[in-house]
């Protein structure tokens, strides 16, 4: 009895937070906010471990899912300001990842992701420059 009577007052305070506020701690990442400052084109990928690899960003999804690609994920922005977004995601029997990106201007980014691919854990940091139009 005592136990059923604080189920429902636990279940009474969750709702009120959910009927105040919603689900407010994560978003579906949507194309608008930090990431709409970035200039499309072709960047230059410098890994925090030297090796370097080029990219055609026409969307933000190449600079959330570095790992995973075009893969189809459901993605959530779990924190964003004036100059950074964080995202994390999930790509349905592929893995899932976290990355950060923080926009130094439209045309030089960082990048700070992390997950696991296929079973493989990752983790990687970029510094990403604008060098051109896509090729």
């Amino acid at each position: 009895m005592l136990f059923g009577r604080m189920m429902c007052a636990a279940l009474a305070v969750a709702s009120l937070f959910l009927a105040v506020d919603g689900p407010a701690v994560a978003h579906r990442a949507s194309t608008q906010g930090v990431l709409t400052q970035i200039e499309r084109g072709q960047w230059l990928l410098k890994e925090r471990l030297g090796s370097e690899r080029k990219i055609c960003f026409t969307a933000p999804v190449n600079f959330i899912q570095i790992g995973h690609g075009n893969a189809p994920c459901d993605q959530f922005v779990i924190g964003q300001d004036q100059r950074s977004t964080t995202i994390s995601y999930t790509c349905s029997g592929h893995g899932k990842g976290r990355t950060t990106v923080t926009v130094e201007t439209p045309r030089l980014v960082k990048i700070e992701t992390q997950g696991v691919l296929d079973g493989a854990p990752f983790e990687q940091e970029y510094e990403a420059r604008r060098i051109g139009a896509c090729s």
